[in-house]
């Protein structure tokens, strides 16, 4: 082999070690691009993924639930949409939250903000408006969803429901497990909340009393336009995950929170003692 030919080959192979190289550079880089938006994913935007995809594959569970509309004692309905409110009534900002007690992404919502709701509707900043959804049963099968909204109403009707609210999130089984569906389960939860577990609630639970109120609720979720759950707005404009350019954080809420209320007096009034339940 010439002199000539053998430094053609020596430069070729070093052109492809070099080529292959920049190649294996190239993976490894869209290797490290993959993993760090997996994280920041996994930050916050895994529960906005998550209700996306959950809302997707929902299929109306409960909608054949038969059986009058009771709604829970305190409940609210305008523009059609069911909701148990929260806080002070004349607060000057709603923060209204779609959610359904088997979603994971509206439990990392619930556990990252219950301090930062309950402290701005202690001072009568905010009061928040809880519709609940019963998407995860269409999704994964199950009533889990279904069976825990109405023990949530049940507790509404005893004046328990933030109480209880928070103790169904701080217990959520893995989505794919329908604990929930278990009234039992339901009844041993509520005995967290003292003076909730009375004969009353129990019969609320296990008669599905707010079932057909719980089916309207995700009716008016289905029909609202949403991505999926936790949907939470602030007077009337999405903060879930971000608003505007701005992340949500519990101290970002506070401060959306005194941007809107500015100028405005903090709400005084008791919510309304909870009465019997009435058909609607």
């Amino acid at each position: 082999m010439s002199e000539n030919n053998r430094g053609d080959g020596n430069r070729s192979a070093r052109e492809r070690l070099q080529q292959q190289r920049e190649r294996e550079k190239a993976r490894e880089k869209k290797r490290r691009v993959l993993i760090v938006s997996a994280a920041v994913v996994g930050v916050l935007g895994l529960a906005a993924v998550v209700g996306v995809i959950a809302a997707g594959s929902d299929k109306d569970s409960g909608s054949d639930k038969a059986g009058p509309v009771v709604a829970p004692s305190g409940a609210t309905e305008e523009d059609a949409k069911p909701a148990i409110p929260t806080g002070k009534s004349d607060a000057p900002s709603t923060l209204a939250v779609w959610e359904d007690f088997r979603c994971p992404a509206c439990a990392q919502f619930e556990n990252a903000f219950r301090d930062t709701i309950h402290e701005l509707e202690a001072t009568g900043a905010l009061k928040a408006e809880y519709h609940l959804a019963t998407l995860i049963d269409g999704n994964m099968g199950g009533s889990g969803s279904l069976r825990a909204a109405n023990a949530a109403a049940c507790a509404q009707d005893a004046g328990k429901f933030t109480a209880y609210h928070d103790t169904l999130y701080m217990n959520q089984p893995p989505e794919t497990d329908d604990t929930f569906g278990d009234n039992a389960e339901l009844i041993e939860l509520a005995a967290k909340v003292p003076g909730l577990d009375t004969p009353a609630f129990r019969s609320c639970v296990n008669d599905g009393t707010h079932d057909s109120w719980v089916v309207k609720s995700n009716e008016a979720f289905q029909n609202g336009g949403f991505r999926g759950t936790p949907s939470v707005l602030l007077n009337g404009e999405s903060i879930f995950p971000q608003k505007g350019n701005e992340q949500i954080s519990p101290e970002n809420l506070k401060k959306w929170v005194a941007e809107a209320n500015k100028g405005k007096q903090p709400g005084t009034a008791s919510p309304a003692a909870p009465a019997s339940p009435s058909a609607g």
